[in-house]
C-alpha cells in the first residue's frame, strides 16, 4: 500500500511518499508440493517392517528407492528456494524425513545381521549336536554286554545303557551314562556335555536377548509414534513463530 506523510528535519518539514510492501507466506504450495511428499515418503517406507525378513530384494529395494527419492526431493526444494547460509524450517523438516527414512533402511541392515549370527549359531549348535551322539553311539557300543551262550537266546540278562546328553535344568551337570545289568544300578560313569550344549535351544533364536523379529515388531510402533511427535512439535512452533511474526508487523505498522 501506499501513503503520504511529512517528515520534519533540521531544515524544514517535507512531504515523502511511502510504499508498503507485505510478504505472506505461501502455505498451501509448499504443503503440496513438499511436505506432504515427503510425509508419504516416510510412511512408505514403514512397508518393510511388515515384510518378511527373508524378502531381502524387496526390503532392499523399497528403502533403496524411498532414500533416493528423499534426496531427489531435497535437491529440487533446495533448487527452487534462494540460496542462503542459516537453516530454514523446511530443511528441518525434510532433514528429519531423510534421517527416519534411512533408519528404516538401516532397521532392515540390523536384522540381517542378526538374523545370519543366530543362523551361524544353530549351525555350530546341531553340529555339537551330531559330535555329541556319534560319541553316545560309541559309548553304546563300547559297553554292550558281550554274547552269551547260543542257548541262552531271548532269556540271557539284558543291559540297559542310558546317555543324558543335555539337560536345561542342571547347568552345572554334564551327562550321565547308567549301566544297569539284572535290575541293579552299577556305578555311574561322568561324561561331560559340551558347553554349547548346555543352554536351552530357545535362547539358540536370540541374540543379546532379542530376536529379528521383535526389532521389525518394536519398529512398527517406536517409527511412528517418533514422527508423529515429530510433526507435532514442528507444527507447533512453526504456527507460533508465523503467529509471533504477524502480531510484530502489526505492533509495527500500528506504532508508525
Amino acid at each position: 500500500r501506499q501513503r503520504a506523510m511529512e517528515i520534519g528535519l533540521t531544515t524544514g518539514n517535507y512531504s515523502r511518499l511511502a510504499c508498503e510492501i507485505q510478504f505472506v507466506r505461501s502455505m498451501g504450495y509448499y504443503l503440496i508440493q513438499i511436505y506432504i511428499p515427503s510425509g508419504l515418503i516416510v510412511i512408505i517406507s514403514w512397508v518393510s517392517f511388515w515384510l518378511n525378513r527373508n524378502a531381502t530384494p524387496a526390503r532392499v529395494a523399497l528403502g533403496v528407492t524411498t532414500v533416493l527419492t528423499m534426496t531427489t526431493l531435497m535437491s529440487s526444494t533446495n533448487a527452487a528456494l534462494p540460496k542462503i547460509s542459516y537453516v530454514k524450517s523446511i530443511d528441518v523438516y525434510l532433514g528429519t524425513c531423510f534421517v527416519m527414512v534411512f533408519a528404516s533402511l538401516l532397521e532392515y541392515a540390523t536384522v540381517g545381521y542378526m538374523a545370519k549370527r543366530i543362523q551361524m549359531r544353530k549351525n555350530r549348535f546341531l553340529a555339537i549336536q551330531k559330535i555329541a551322539e556319534q560319541k553316545k553311539a560309541g559309548m553304546d557300543t563300547a559297553h554292550a554286554p558281550p554274547p552269551g551262550p547260543p542257548g541262552e537266546g531271548d532269556h540271557a540278562p539284558k543291559q540297559t545303557v542310558r546317555f543324558k546328553v543335555h539337560d536345561p535344568k542342571a547347568h552345572s551337570k554334564g551327562g550321565t551314562l547308567e549301566n544297569t545289568i539284572n535290575g541293579r544300578a552299577d556305578e555311574e560313569v561322568a561324561a561331560p556335555a559340551p558347553q554349547h550344549l548346555i543352554h536351552p535351544k530357545k535362547d539358540i533364536n536370540k541374540l543379546y536377548g532379542i530376536t529379528p523379529s521383535d526389532i521389525d515388531k518394536y519398529s512398527r510402533i517406536v517409527f511412528p509414534v517418533c514422527f508423529i511427535c515429530f510433526n507435532l512439535m514442528y507444527w507447533i512452533i512453526y504456527l507460533h513463530i508465523s503467529d509471533v511474526v504477524a502480531d510484530d508487523l502489526v505492533l509495527l505498522d500500528e506504532e508508525k
